[in-house]
């Protein structure tokens, strides 16, 4: 089950992986350093948090593709998210932003050469259930997209527009 599958749509997940960074660079930039203390919705993660929280699930599922891709019956480790975010210390969120980037580039190498059969290898989520390295794919382009859109909305509040 992909509770972001509704973002992703019809679009395939490997090309939005590949285009996110870019998107994420003029927003960020577009938004400057004073915006990464914003907020898309009150209450909510701010820029600079939103920027960690991608930066935790790209090691994750990097990690998770990796240990998928390698080892035969797999059970990965669901973390928490939240507990994860309140262990981070404040950041200007340019340190999050970079190591994301990096890292992204580094998963995408791997994930641009990966076989049919690679993307059928299955493992277990305890909370989703069983999955393909394509239904990781298909996830984590979804989560992005999701994110984006919080980071569109801080943008569109940044230049002046309503959020």
């Amino acid at each position: 089950m992909n509770p972001y599958a509704k973002n992703l749509g019809e679009r395939e997940a490997l090309r939005v992986l590949i285009e996110v960074p870019d998107r994420l660079e003029a927003l960020t930039s577009q938004i400057g350093p004073a915006g990464m203390a914003r907020s898309y919705e009150e209450g909510k993660w701010n820029l600079a948090r939103i920027l960690s929280h991608l930066l935790h699930i790209e090691l994750m599922f990097g990690t998770r593709f990796r240990q998928a891709l390698t080892q035969d019956d797999l059970v990965v480790q669901p973390f928490d998210q939240d507990r994860w975010i309140e262990r981070e210390p404040v950041s200007d969120g340019q340190t999050e932003l970079q190591a994301l980037l990096a890292l992204r580039r580094w998963n995408l190498a791997l994930w641009q050469i990966l076989s049919p059969t690679d993307l059928e290898r299955t493992f277990l989520h305890p909370e989703l259930g069983r999955m393909t390295i394509q239904d990781l794919l298909d996830l984590l382009a979804g989560h992005d997209l999701n994110h984006l859109s919080q980071i569109e909305r801080i943008a569109a509040h940044s230049s002046g527009g309503n959020i």
